[in-house]
């Protein structure tokens, strides 16, 4: 009997360690939103037995996330998940995975060389052709087809920027939108403190607009508060954000934030998760894994609010 129960305990064992992954994160850098990421893989990560996670910031240096994504392999991590300082930079951390045997999945931002992934790596991100454009569709309704919009963008090798400013290009090129007209676009890197930087440069200048549509929310909010500082009536111009973050949801209410467009980042961690430890299991998975956009404005935005709210 002591011997049965012995091997039982030890087969136990054997399944429950054969179960447990280690998991290397590294993020581009920790922005608010990016952060939202990152909490969602943690949170996620707690409800599976024997998850471990290793993580990392690059703080937007692709030299030091190449540098990460070679010490997860040194330290022979399970599988990784990135989210690309640089999607010029896919192809390198493609080759760092595939010659260290990891899995791989890129997170929220789609590498340049999506095309070409092995089948031991995987995307989980939102389709960006969904976000600019939602964003940009409700800022024409807004001003009836009509109106000069200035435009922030995130960081210019950000294929997620790239694809957001390209969306409110193409809407604006549509019959029903042609009557709008980009009069102004900066990079302000995704953040509010660059944004608002940018938008007093604009108002100094004595740029004319109707509308800011800025590639995120941060960057709508830094925009919001130059406007303010400048008492620019919120009721006069239009912004629009892509996240919807706290922050952003907030504004809205206040009558500040005209737009946004939720990007879950609960989901897009929880699925990148799900995606490296099924492929570190040598599950398939498929390359590309979609988390939907939604459009908020402020006649939907009770809905997103926090629950403490």
């Amino acid at each position: 009997m002591k011997r049965s129960a012995l091997a039982s305990i030890a087969l136990a064992l054997s399944m429950s360690a054969a179960h447990a992954q280690t998991i290397g994160v590294s993020m581009s850098d920790l922005d608010k939103f990016r952060t939202a990421l990152l909490d969602g893989i943690t949170a996620h990560a707690k409800t599976i037995s024997g998850t471990k996670l290793l993580t990392e910031n690059a703080k937007g240096d692709a030299e030091l996330q190449k540098k990460q994504m070679q010490k997860f392999v040194a330290d022979k991590v399970d599988a990784i998940i990135v989210t690309v300082a640089d999607g010029d930079l896919g192809p390198q951390l493609t080759k760092i995975a595939v010659d260290g045997g990891v899995p791989l999945v890129y997170l929220n931002n789609v590498p340049s060389n999506l095309e070409d992934l092995p089948a031991t790596q995987a995307v989980v991100a939102s389709n960006e052709k969904e976000s600019g454009t939602m964003q940009t569709k409700e800022v024409c309704a807004r001003l009836n087809g009509k109106g000069r919009v200035v435009v922030l963008m995130g960081e210019p090798f950000s294929p997620a920027a790239r694809m957001r400013t390209q969306d409110i290009v193409d809407v604006i090129a549509t019959p029903e939108c042609k009557g709008l007209e980009i009069v102004e676009r900066q990079a302000a890197y995704w953040s509010r403190d660059y944004a608002d930087q940018q938008m007093q440069e604009w108002l100094a200048a004595g740029v004319k607009f109707d509308a800011v549509i800025a590639n995120n929310d941060e960057m709508a909010l830094g925009a919001i508060r130059a406007l303010k500082k400048a008492n620019v009536p919120m009721k006069d111009v239009v912004v629009a954000g892509i996240d919807a973050t706290d922050d952003a949801l907030a504004a809205m209410v206040a009558g500040e934030l005209d737009v946004t467009v939720l990007q879950s980042a609960t989901g897009q961690g929880a699925g990148a998760l799900d995606a490296a430890i099924k492929l570190a299991q040598k599950q398939t998975v498929p390359r590309e894994n979609d988390i939907p956009f939604e459009l908020v404005t402020p006649q939907t935005a009770a809905k997103y609010l926090p629950k403490s709210q």
